[in-house]
């Protein structure tokens, strides 16, 4: 099996963002990550993403911040999606089912995945601010649905318990980074993990 490094790289250009994703799994040892969508809390979530889950990431949006948050957390998540799917690639020889709980201080997240082919996402993360920093609250389980979407993938993301939004939102992107890690480790065998025969 080859043990080479999963990467991809993705340019998404609309009338209302402008993103260039690099993405290579697989990194723990040489990670670099530079992360910059013009809102600054959400680099902050993609930043926890990629570090937990051994991610190489560069991400470079310029949006149409001067209209709200919304398109470009909504297309940097699509497009960190699609990266995601294009690093992967035919899913053989994963793991394909990961789980994970991750905390902090207050905040406990549950995070469930499945790299299964078909695209679903039920989030809950429980938030009651309107805004983290320059991020609106509405946003962040969406931009874990539009990745979801985007990937191909099955998530789940459960926030249990906590009372601080920061803490809720970042336990809950690195729950499910430590899923994905799982999720994509390789097993060693070419076989694709499904009873089907494909995914």
């Amino acid at each position: 099996m080859a043990t080479t490094v999963r990467t991809a790289t993705v340019a998404r250009k609309t009338n209302e963002t402008d993103i260039h994703i690099t993405l290579s799994m697989d990194c723990a040892a040489s990670q670099t990550i530079d992360i910059d969508s013009g809102i600054g809390f959400l680099d902050h979530m993609f930043h926890a993403l990629a570090k937990h889950s051994s991610w190489s990431l560069s991400l470079k949006c310029k949006g149409d911040l001067h209209i709200d948050d919304h398109h470009t957390a909504e297309d940097t998540a699509i497009a960190l999606g699609m990266a995601f799917k294009q690093a992967l690639g035919e899913p053989r020889g994963i793991k394909r089912f990961g789980s994970a709980y991750c905390p902090l201080d207050e905040a406990l997240s549950r995070a469930v995945v499945d790299i299964s082919g078909r695209p679903f996402a039920d989030i809950n993360l429980g938030l009651k601010r309107e805004k983290i920093g320059t991020l609106s609250c509405e946003m962040i389980p969406h931009v874990l649905e539009s990745f979801a979407q985007a990937a191909g993938i099955t998530l789940h993301v459960d926030v249990l318990k906590g009372f601080n939004d920061h803490h809720r939102a970042e336990s809950a992107f690195k729950a499910l980074a430590v899923a994905l890690k799982i999720a994509v480790e390789r097993t060693g065998t070419n076989e694709v993990p499904s009873t089907k025969g494909v995914l």
